[in-house]
């Protein structure tokens, strides 16, 4: 039950609140820092809660922070804690303050989902300023290549930001974003996108009224690539030429080992693959997806650990994280779970604790994977999760005779603060055309026969009673908010299909449906321009709308339909020539007339089974990522860039990096501008 003194600001306490106290059977015992205040800007400090229910209900832990100045925002919604002699302690939550200094408001929410009693305790945390005096201030963090710039306060109504380069000017300047100037607060940026044990020239600059003032120079050597992170390595196939786009000249990759640890952390690399940055969960047998990044210097990741299900230890956070790895937020599947359940969404349930065999009809929400996006209105997330449905023997051709465990996807909306607020669940979508239809099996016949097959979620339906592979029938991959028309077009790997959701901003005349769906056998006529024997795309990945959803749709073609034998696919003998491997893509959409046109269709010389990635850069080239392509034993990525040849489908590489085995890479002028699809 929430704290007394939330509601009664003076006067004497009615009665039933009086009842409602004696009955309470949740209580916060402490919200205790690791460093007592002040402490300046910058310095991570660990908070921990501790605290006691009466009932055996699990007991969970929410923290918010409010900044100064600022409402309350949630930073971890609520996640199991740990019980131990009768006591509950939360998850270590680590709050590193980047960018105001002043008194911080600390709040923990304790909550017993079973009872719905609440628990809140408020503390005051004061932050101190790393600038002193009229000189800017630069420090380390924890990353030897971000490092922390705070300069003096500026004038309301103009903007700050801070531009960097070596002082051997071997490389061009970059510039962080543009801030607000918030007075009397001083500015705190975090600088990402330097070479190790390079000495650097910062430079705060003030814009007013559309005029930049330059400040003083700071100066600040990075450090060396730690030695216990598995930095992968890169090599130049293709060099930078005159026709590459030298204006996104950072390659921001996903490198991702899904056969065996350890694995890579992100990184980013110039064109010649040179490391500029990178972030390491510090677990080197977790999977750390980077989602998506965003504008500002923040990225939203998905990453392995355990939430409320003991169970499941991959995929259950969705985090949003900054350019020197601390968190900014994050949520998790078992909290999701609840607000999903509460607006009665019925394949939303935990995987655990469910009746082995499960009947027909049983479904659990499972893991977060593949993709999050933040392009919806005021700051909104979408997000994919995989759910579980068991269904009737026979169904999408199983001969087992035995109920079928069959794996689908979900689409959640959440809001600014990151609560739940719309979904879709493509099991209520499965009736037929022109939705989905439930016997339509994946293209290709994918199954999983336990979480560790690749690809594959942790799977918790399986067992006695049931047949025993489990079909994976969508595998989406790829989301794309359209601002044109506030809809969801998401990518269906094994469908063959990138498919357009009703979703109109989740206002109240959303239904939800498929309105359309774009492949092999879909509402869309293909105008094969260039007669070629396959002219759609296979087992896609990363399909979105250039240019703000104006067009083209660009994605990656891995082909695995194209390519498989036929009377399926054309098979390796049906190929044209130079047209067997993996495909970079862009089409004109037209949604009135329900056509497509290819604006480019090109051979990217390898053939990637699974991943990859689509981007128009900003000079009219296209980058493309075969992201996972074996050879020599090892598995290699391919960061291309495609110069098109004027009145064909086709163009030339004008620049190409080797790396390890990828999920998906963009490429960006800079760490806070991400690409716009």
């Amino acid at each position: 039950m929430a704290s007394l003194r939330r509601f009664v600001i003076g006067g004497s306490v009615p009665a039933f609140w009086l009842c409602a106290a004696a009955r309470a059977t949740v209580q916060i015992l402490s919200l205790t820092p690791s460093l007592p205040a002040p402490q300046p800007v910058g310095t991570p400090i660990t908070w921990t809660a501790t605290a006691t229910d009466s009932r055996p209900s699990r007991l969970t832990f929410q923290f918010n922070v409010g900044v100064p100045g600022q409402s309350m925002t949630i930073v971890r919604d609520f996640n199991a804690g740990a019980q131990s002699a009768g006591v509950w302690t939360s998850v270590p939550f680590v709050w590193a303050p980047t960018s105001y200094e002043g008194a911080h408001q600390i709040r923990v929410v304790i909550k017993d989902f079973t009872s719905g009693e609440t628990a809140t305790k408020t503390v005051q945390y004061q932050i101190s300023p790393l600038v002193t005096g009229t000189a800017s201030v630069v420090v380390p963090t924890a990353n030897p290549l971000v490092a922390l710039f705070s300069a003096p306060s500026c004038a309301s109504g103009s903007s700050m930001r801070v531009s960097f380069q070596p002082q051997s000017k071997a490389a061009p300047a970059m510039s962080t974003n543009w801030v607000a100037c918030h007075p009397p607060h001083t500015m705190t940026f975090e600088i990402a996108g330097m070479y190790p044990t390079t000495t650097y020239q910062l430079i705060p600059q003030t814009q007013t009224n559309g005029k930049i003032v330059n400040g003083a120079a700071t100066s600040f050597t990075t450090g060396a690539l730690p030695g216990n992170v598995p930095i992968p390595t890169f090599s130049v196939v293709v060099p930078v030429g005159p026709d590459t786009d030298t204006t996104d000249h950072i390659i921001l990759h996903n490198p991702i080992n899904l056969t065996r640890p350890p694995h890579f952390p992100n990184v980013a690399t110039d064109l010649g693959g040179n490391v500029l940055w990178y972030y390491y969960p510090n677990d080197p047998t977790k999977v750390n997806t980077l989602a998506r990044p965003l504008a500002g210097g923040t990225f939203l990741s998905l990453e392995d650990g355990v939430a409320w299900n003991p169970a499941a230890k991959f995929g259950q956070y969705l985090r949003q994280v900054d350019l020197a790895g601390n968190l900014v937020r994050e949520t998790n599947t078992g909290v999701i779970q609840q607000a999903l359940l509460a607006m009665g969404a019925a394949d939303a349930a935990p995987c655990v604790d469910l009746p082995s065999p499960p009947p027909i009809g049983t479904a659990c929400l499972g893991t977060f994977h593949h993709d999050a996006i933040e392009s919806l209105p005021n700051g909104g997330v979408a997000l994919l999760a995989d759910v579980e449905k068991i269904y009737p023997p026979g169904t999408q051709g199983n001969t087992s005779g035995l109920p079928v465990d069959i794996v689908g996807d979900m689409i959640i909306v959440l809001d600014p603060n990151w609560q739940t607020v719309w979904y879709f669940d493509a099991f209520e979508h499965a009736s037929g055309p022109p939705q989905l239809d439930i016997n339509r099996a994946a293209v290709l016949n994918e199954t999983c026969s336990d979480g560790a097959n690749t690809g594959c979620p942790p799977l918790f339906l399986l067992g006695p009673g049931v047949a025993p592979d489990a079909n994976d029938w969508l595998h989406a991959n790829s989301l794309y908010y359209r601002p044109s028309d506030g809809n969801i077009i998401w990518s269906s790997r094994h469908q063959d299909w990138v498919m357009k959701i009703d979703y109109r901003n989740g206002g109240p005349s959303a239904t939800g449906n498929v309105l359309w769906r774009l492949g092999p056998d879909g509402d869309f006529t293909f105008i094969n321009v260039n007669n070629d024997p396959w002219p759609w795309f296979s087992h896609q990945h990363e399909a979105g709308i250039e240019n703000n959803g104006a067009g083209p749709m660009t994605l990656f073609d891995n082909g695995n339909t194209r390519l498989a034998a036929p009377p399926l696919g054309l098979g390796p003998t049906g190929c044209q020539p130079n047209d067997c491997n993996s495909r970079g893509m862009a089409l004109m959409v037209d949604e009135t007339k329900m056509q497509v046109t290819p604006v480019i269709s090109v051979d990217l010389g390898f053939y990637a089974q699974a991943m990859g990635s689509a981007q128009l850069l900003s000079n009219g080239n296209y980058f493309f990522l075969p992201a996972l392509v074996p050879g020599n034993g090892t598995v290699y990525s391919y960061s291309i860039e495609i110069f098109p040849t004027p009145g064909t489908l086709t163009g030339n590489q004008v620049s190409n990096v080797q790396g390890p085995e990828h999920y998906r890479a963009w490429r960006m002028p800079n760490l806070y501008t991400p690409p716009t699809t």
